[in-house]
C-alpha cells in the first residue's frame, strides 16, 4: 500500500498524541479518516486539523468508544460502515493507550485491569472487530502500537511496571503471529508493530484522567501516598506540601509530552513510511533502538542497575508511547 489516497482508515485513540497526527497525515494525502476516542472534544480538534489539510471529498468522522469494552468497539464498527457507506476498510491503526497499574503487589487491580483491558483488549478487539471489512478489501494492513516496554518490561529497577508491559508484550506477540496468519489465510493482509519510545505524547495526562490519578483532582489522602512512592524511589520529596507535590506531578506530565525527542508528528510520519514500506517491526525513536540493541546483547542483564547505567550512557533515556 504506497499510497493512501481514496483508502479508509480507521484509527484507535485520535483524539491527541500519534493518533491525532496519523488522522491529520493520512486525510492530508486524501485518506478517508474514521477516528474513535474517549473524548469528543479532543476528536472535535483532530477533525478540524484534518479537514483544514485535507483535500475536497475527504471523509472525517469521529466516534465515541472506549476500546476496553468489546460492545463499544463493535458499535463503533457498524458507525463506520453506515457513515462511511462501504463494506470494507484498508487500515485499522490500534493505537489507543494508557499507563498505569504498576505494581501487582502494591496497586489497585481496578486501576491494573482498566490498564491491561485498554492496551491489550484495544488491539484484540479492535482487530477481531474489523477483520471482516479488511478481509473484504482488496488490501489492508493492520498496525497495532506495542511499546519498547513490549521488549523490556520495566522502567528500571526501581519502578514496577507489570499491566503496561504485559499488554505491550501481548500485543507485540499477537502482532507477530499474525504476519503469518495473514500469509497463509489472506495473504492480501499485512501487520506491523509500532514500538516507539519516549514520544511526546499527552499519555500520562490523559491516563491520569481515565484512572483517576489527575494531579489536579487527586484527593490529599492519595497526594501523600504518591509522596510516599516518591520517596521509596528515591526522590527528594522532604519539605515539600501537598500542593508542591502536585504541582509536580503535572508538571511531569506536561514535560513528558512537551519535551520529548520525537514529536507525535514526527512518530506518525515513521509509522506510515513503514506502513508504505510494509515492513512488520518498527520502531520509533533512537531511545528504542538502542534500547532493542542492549537488550538483544544481554537479556539476562535487562532488570539489573547496571542495564540502566548502559542505557543512561547512550541515550537521555525517559520512556513512553
Amino acid at each position: 500500500m504506497k499510497n493512501f489516497n481514496a483508502k479508509i482508515a480507521v484509527i484507535t485513540g485520535g483524539g491527541t498524541g500519534m493518533g491525532r497526527e496519523l488522522c491529520r497525515q493520512l486525510a492530508a494525502e486524501g485518506c478517508h479518516v474514521a477516528m474513535c476516542d474517549v473524548s469528543d472534544e479532543n476528536m472535535q480538534q483532530t477533525k478540524a486539523l484534518c479537514e483544514e489539510g485535507a483535500p475536497a471529498g475527504t471523509r472525517v468522522t469521529t466516534h465515541l468508544a472506549d476500546v476496553s469494552i468489546e460492545a463499544q468497539v463493535e458499535a463503533f464498527r457498524d458507525a463506520v460502515v453506515r457513515e462511511h457507506e462501504t463494506d470494507y476498510v484498508n487500515l485499522v491503526f490500534n493505537n489507543a493507550g494508557i499507563g498505569g497499574g504498576g505494581s501487582l503487589i502494591s496497586g489497585e487491580r481496578e486501576e491494573w485491569d482498566k490498564t491491561f483491558d485498554v492496551c491489550w483488549g484495544g488491539v484484540y478487539y479492535g482487530t477481531r472487530a474489523f477483520l471482516p471489512l479488511l478481509l473484504a478489501a482488496e488490501e489492508g494492513h493492520v498496525i497495532n502500537t506495542s511499546s519498547v516496554n513490549g521488549f523490556w518490561a520495566s522502567l528500571g529497577p526501581a519502578t514496577a511496571h507489570t499491566a503496561y508491559s504485559a499488554a505491550k508484550f501481548a500485543v507485540k506477540g499477537f502482532t507477530e503471529a499474525l504476519v503469518n496468519d495473514f500469509r497463509n489465510n489472506a495473504p492480501h493482509l499485512k501487520a506491523s508493530v509500532v514500538m516507539p519510545g519516549h514520544i511526546g505524547t499527552s499519555i500520562v495526562i490523559n491516563s491520569g484522567k481515565i484512572l483517576g490519578n489527575d494531579p489536579k483532582e487527586m484527593p490529599d489522602e492519595k497526594l501523600a501516598e504518591t509522596r510516599d512512592r516518591l520517596a521509596d524511589m528515591g526522590f527528594p520529596v522532604d519539605g515539600l506540601s501537598t500542593d508542591d507535590i502536585r504541582h509536580a506531578l503535572q508538571e511531569r506530565a506536561e514535560s513528558f509530552r512537551d519535551e520529548a525527542p520525537v514529536s507525535a508528528a514526527e512518530a506518525a510520519g515513521v509509522i506510515l513510511d513503514g506502513v508504505r514500506e510494509e515492513r512488520w517491526r518498527i520502531l520509533i525513536g533512537e531511545d528504542a533502538t538502542v534500547l532493542d540493541e542492549l537488550v538483544r546483547a544481554a537479556p539476562e542483564d535487562a532488570y539489573e542497575p547496571a542495564f540502566m547505567e548502559k542505557l543512561a550512557a547512550r541515550t537521555n533515556w525517559q520512556l513512553g508511547s
